[in-house]
């Protein structure tokens, strides 16, 4: 698990959600590739014969990358392990976390203001509310340096698009998009406990991590959904007021992989 990085940037800008683009790198990609071989290999498969070159190396050096090459390829081996045993929501929700994970403007995006406006009960989220945001945050700090009136209106058209292509709002050119319910499967909460549980967070830690809270989570949220995942046997909760104890019944992530893989 990598812990997104300090600035926001415009990095969704070299491409979105590309849930279809992603699927045809992991079948390219071998555990051995870095990001040039995976560039080379993608561009002699054929698999991308509408795309430029300089293009696909857009998407493979600034998107596919730091989303799932980062921990010696972790998220990638695990992906491309799971993508045929899960459902599209399934494996979309995990596109969708480690997007947010190399992707910082985009996490808080999702819980400041997809969520907010989930739980107020609004029926949409504008480029316009993108772009208070995004205006919000650069007069914070949060950027290396102002962005152009330009650039403002593209990063937040950019959060917008992200959010359609991983299903949180409705796709399509808009300016304003319908918010869709979103919820949490249990396949990728298995995956999420257990992935924050293997990066040496006790407990406390794993129950309480912002990750949750992509998925509109909080602390009270993710004990019930440990408690669901305990009766499908990922693991043991013990209970006691606002003690919660998880003993983990797999000792790697290979392992949970396998055990989602063949459920």
């Amino acid at each position: 698990m990598t812990d997104n990085t300090a600035l926001y940037t415009s990095q969704l800008g070299a491409g979105l959600g590309l849930v279809e683009e992603t699927r045809a790198l992991l079948a390219t990609w071998c555990p051995e590739m870095d990001a040039p071989a995976l560039y080379q290999a993608a561009l002699n498969s054929g698999r991308f014969p509408n795309v430029s070159a300089r293009r696909l190396r857009n998407i493979v050096v600034e998107c596919f990358a730091p989303r799932y090459l980062v921990d010696d390829g972790a998220p990638a081996k695990h992906l491309k392990q799971l993508e045929h045993a899960l459902t599209m929501p399934e494996f979309t929700q995990l596109l969708f976390l480690y997007t947010c994970r190399a992707n910082r403007i985009l996490a808080d995006f999702v819980r400041q203001v997809y969520w907010d406006h989930y739980m107020a009960g609004h029926e949409s989220i504008s480029n316009q509310d993108a772009k208070a945001f995004v205006i919000r945050a650069m007069h914070d700090g949060k950027t290396r340096k102002l962005w152009s009136d330009s650039m403002i209106k593209n990063v937040s058209s950019y959060l917008t698009g992200c959010c359609a292509d991983y299903g949180l709002l409705e796709k399509g050119r808009k300016s304003s998009r319908k918010i869709l319910p979103f919820r949490l499967e249990s396949k990728v909460s298995a995956y999420l406990a257990y992935d924050l549980h293997f990066a040496h967070l006790g407990d406390n830690r794993v129950i309480g991590h912002k990750d949750w809270a992509l998925f509109g989570l909080d602390r009270s949220d993710v004990r019930n959904e440990l408690k669901r995942l305990s009766l499908k046997g990922y693991v043991i909760v013990q209970a006691a007021g606002d003690t919660t104890r998880i003993s983990w019944k797999y000792t790697c992530m290979e392992t949970l992989t396998d055990v989602i893989a063949q459920s």
